[in-house]
């Protein structure tokens, strides 16, 4: 299984030169735990809940004043859509990650999380339960023949 069978390719994304405030309500809007950040339509960064506590909320820092670049994870650890899952996913564990970019030819076409990962493991577990329940052929009585 390939990054872009699991991918989320709808990425939501704040320019570097935003309000932490304005990114706030983006991600406040939509949902969400992180943003992609570009800067002149290249990914550069991103802003996850975790920045957001450590270095504004910590630092009392006033997000109305302070812009994500200055509290964006940078450099920006992404992989391919073609990149296997399992060494997406151990990427991860070892960066101790949660939300890795998908970039393709240096444009943004994805996300990859924990959690479309785990979705992903479930539909493989019922789809491996599906094919071992559903079989042709008849079982032997137990004892004699």
């Amino acid at each position: 299984m390939k990054v872009e069978d699991v991918m989320v390719d709808n990425v939501i994304t704040a320019r570097d030169d935003e309000t932490v405030k304005r990114a706030v309500d983006i991600m406040n809007k939509h949902q969400i735990g992180c943003l992609v950040v570009e800067k002149d339509g290249n990914a550069i960064g991103i802003l996850t809940e975790r920045d957001l506590l450590k270095r504004v909320l910590a630092k009392c820092k006033d997000p109305k004043k302070i812009k994500v670049r200055d509290v964006m994870t940078q450099p920006l650890m992404y992989v391919s859509p073609k990149t296997d899952l399992e060494q997406a996913a151990k990427i991860m564990f070892k960066l101790r990650i949660k939300k890795l970019p998908v970039i393709e030819e240096r444009r943004l076409v994805g996300l990859l999380t924990v959690t479309d990962i785990a979705r992903s493991s479930e539909k493989t577990v019922r789809m491996l339960k599906e094919i071992f329940n559903f079989s042709p052929l008849q079982k032997l009585p137990q004892g004699n023949p």
